[in-house]
């Protein structure tokens, strides 16, 4: 039954986000590599699943591992500037071969292994071509790179149409030129100029790795800026593609392991996800409630108040002061609250305020959101020049003396305050003295 309602309970949270992504086209790029790994099946059920949703879906195949193995076999050295292979008439060969017979596997993936899976009924339409107008590289540093080439259009009305008819399109990292020679492309170029000419939603970037790694540690989302920072100490093909295309307009990109069953799902439906994300836009935002954020706060606060953490508060209630609340948004759902309650004088003027109603969700504890809340409620108190701020709590008073505040008495705070303190929750009561801006 826990398995049942777990079940139930995801599914349940995943709908905002399968509503909001329905109609919008996704770039997902999977490396040679990954198509020879044992989770490619599921992965293949994984990207039915999200046309069956209303996805628009993209794949962009890279084929180097299975183009290194043709040359291999024929004697062919492999040659590379940089990251990128040098193609001369023999070696272009190979790789058009080797890229053709790829192409022809992941069509048949996709409609030879639906039968005995959880999509058999789904009617997918596979369909690639001549998407790709190419341009020859040139020589760079001396180097003539032949037949190697960069993407110079795309046919965007065309791959347009295939996609209005809820068919997946396959893009190969070949394009054709103006002359009719054929080039062969960079992968991860051609997924960004896809997300770009596309006006992609997201990119998604397989990989053998789930996480980009910073100092040893997990990195779980970045911004455009801080991915910056990240490239210039990681040497990462893929985090390089996610910044081409999030500066050129998409607005994230997704760094996923091909490895890990329902990575894709999990990344797309859950606020957690199980990969890196880079994005360009305000990701997490701080911003004033509004009355339609009801229903997400009190999704934050009945579990504390439960715990007896916080004083219960009606719906009514909560409606009626939503002008004093501030919330933590991440993607478009509510993570964190606080409130800042004025405190009055006898005269009815405002000498103070309380914050009070803190509240963050369980899985966005820890990233400093509440530190975060808690300097736009002192800035708001600052606007309205108080001197002091209280905070009544029961449990995290040292939380909040580790941000400066300082422990005083019931008699220390205002005295219409003092007239509605609870003795029988007997909460500690904090002051910080805000400075004059």
């Amino acid at each position: 039954m826990d398995t049942e309602n777990s079940t139930l309970n995801w599914f349940r949270n995943a709908a905002p986000y399968i509503n909001d992504l329905r109609g919008r086209t996704l770039v997902v790029a999977i490396p040679g590599e990954g198509f020879e790994h044992e989770n490619f099946r599921n992965l293949v059920h994984d990207l039915t699943l999200l046309i069956s949703l209303g996805m628009r879906l993209v794949v962009v195949h890279g084929a180097r591992a299975q183009v290194n193995r043709a040359l291999e076999s024929t004697g062919i050295q492999s040659r590379f500037f940089g990251n990128t292979r040098i193609s001369d008439r023999d070696t272009l060969e190979i790789i058009k071969a080797a890229i053709g017979k790829l192409r022809f596997e992941i069509e048949a993936a996709f409609s030879q292994g639906l039968p005995d899976s959880p999509m058999a009924r789904a009617a997918l339409k596979v369909i690639s071509g001549n998407f790709v107008t190419a341009r020859p590289v040139g020589i760079i540093d001396g180097t003539d790179m032949g037949w190697t080439g960069k993407v110079r259009r795309m046919e965007v009305p065309a791959i347009t149409r295939a996609l209005d008819e809820s068919s997946l399109v396959v893009l190969s990292p070949l394009g054709t030129s103006l002359t009719g020679e054929l080039f062969s492309l960079n992968y991860l170029d051609l997924a960004a100029e896809a997300a770009k000419a596309l006006k992609a939603e997201k990119l998604i970037l397989f990989r053998d790795q789930p996480f980009l790694e910073i100092d040893g540690e997990a990195v779980y989302d970045l911004s455009i800026n801080q991915a910056e920072e990240a490239a210039e100490a990681i040497d990462s093909e893929t985090l390089n593609c996610a910044l081409v295309a999030c500066n050129a307009g998409t607005p994230r990109a997704h760094l996923l392991s091909y490895a890990e069953d329902g990575a894709l799902l999990q990344e797309l439906f859950s606020r957690e996800g199980t990969g890196t994300m880079i994005y360009r836009d305000s990701y997490e935002v701080v911003r004033r409630a509004r009355i339609n954020d009801v229903g997400g706060i009190l999704g934050l606060i009945r579990p504390l108040e439960k715990q007896g953490i916080l004083v219960r508060r009606s719906r009514e209630k909560l409606e009626a002061e939503i002008d004093h609340f501030t919330l933590v948004e991440v993607d478009g759902t509510t993570v964190a609250c606080a409130a800042l309650y004025p405190i009055l004088d006898e005269q009815g003027d405002t000498i103070a305020a309380e914050i009070a109603c803190v509240a963050i969700h369980p899985e966005f504890r820890g990233g400093g959101r509440g530190a975060k809340l808690l300097q736009h409620m002192e800035r708001q108190a600052k606007a309205l020049d108080l001197p002091e701020i209280f905070v009544l709590t029961t449990q995290t008073e040292h939380w909040f003396i580790e941000h400066g505040f300082t422990q005083v008495e019931v008699s220390d705070l205002p005295a219409t305050r003092k007239s509605l303190y609870n003795i029988q929750r007997n909460s500690r009561v904090l002051r910080k003295r805000l400075a004059k801006q």
